[in-house]
């Protein structure tokens, strides 16, 4: 453990009172964070109460929430050995990790672009995930929006481009028009799905400088493309992603799959809960699971509510609306 915990039960009502040794006390205020922050985040996360004192930080709640408390200090303190910051989705992290009981998904890190830059599963449902892509050559992730689906296909395609697994990535979306008509959009036609393909740019910024994606757009390493061209082609040695699969019609699914080639990896992604088509379309990402799910070969992962590892309020957003469903 971090430091010193000396824990002190009250057996009569369940609580428990630890004492946390801070071990570096010149980096107490990184470990707090501005004005308290971290210390903020972690007393609201478990419902403890927390005092700092003389070099040592006391933790006193219920049993449960106090030792997790405890968890989320000494990871945080084991971070600052090797880096002399930590980020608030750091602490974040850290706090999830100890709300599911410690349980901290082993292995999947992948190396990125940026520098000094892995990319991690947060949960138990992501590691499956990133698994099965790498296992297999056709993976399917449905989930709620929040889970990570787009971001960690982007991290295993960069990882093995930057491996020399494979040649090029290709990432398409469907330019569905969810209320508005492409038409009326302004500019050409690149202007006008380049919305549409937003969240795909958005995740590689995270892994890569935007001159390394600018270079690898330039000589076609990486295309990201509107799904409708995709069409007539055979992709060699290439991770190609589908993201928001549920707006694909059956037609376009079978069209995309059918361009896997050799030496490829593909992985759809999409929220069958959600859909943009019109209501008498049947969503091509629910027939070809449907279709393909017993096909060896072929993964699918289903992501839930407790994947979701954006703002906390993300959960309770979706479980209110899925409350109508």
């Amino acid at each position: 453990m971090s430091g010193r915990v000396t824990p002190r039960h009250d057996s009569a009502t369940k609580d428990l009172d630890i004492h946390i040794t801070i071990e570096d006390p010149t980096r107490r205020g990184t470990l707090y964070g501005n004005s308290d922050h971290n210390l903020r985040l972690i007393r609201t996360a478990f419902d403890v109460k927390l005092s700092a004192r003389d070099g040592t930080l006391h933790i006193s709640g219920r049993s449960s929430a106090a030792k997790r408390a405890a968890q989320v200090f000494e990871e945080l303190q084991s971070t600052l050995r090797n880096r002399a910051d930590l980020p608030e989705d750091l602490v974040h992290d850290a706090i999830d990790r100890a709300k599911r009981n410690g349980v901290s998904p082993e292995g999947g890190a992948v190396e990125v672009f940026l520098s000094n830059t892995t990319i991690s599963p947060r949960t138990d449902g992501q590691r499956q995930y990133m698994d099965a892509i790498l296992e297999s050559d056709l993976t399917f992730c449905l989930g709620p929006a929040g889970t990570g689906k787009t971001f960690l296909a982007v991290a295993v395609a960069l990882s093995m481009l930057k491996s020399g697994k494979i040649k090029r990535i290709v990432l398409a979306r469907p330019a569905v028009e969810a209320g508005e008509k492409l038409g009326y959009l302004p500019g050409d036609l690149q202007a006008k799905v380049n919305p549409y393909l937003r969240p795909i740019f958005d995740a590689m910024h995270d892994m890569m400088s935007y001159e390394q994606i600018k270079r690898f757009m330039q000589n076609d390493v990486i295309e990201v493309v509107p799904l409708a061209f995709m069409r007539g082609r055979t992709l060699n040695n290439a991770v190609i992603i589908l993201d928001e699969a549920q707006n694909a019609t059956i037609s376009q699914m079978m069209m995309f799959l059918t361009r896997l080639g050799q030496r490829g990896k593909m992985i759809v992604t999409g929220d069958d809960s959600q859909s943009d088509l019109e209501s008498d379309k049947t969503s091509g990402l629910i027939d070809a699971v449907t279709r393909l799910e017993p096909v060896t070969g072929v993964r699918v992962i289903r992501l839930d509510r407790a994947d979701i590892v954006r703002h906390p309020l993300v959960q309770d957003i979706v479980a209110a609306y899925g409350k109508e469903k």
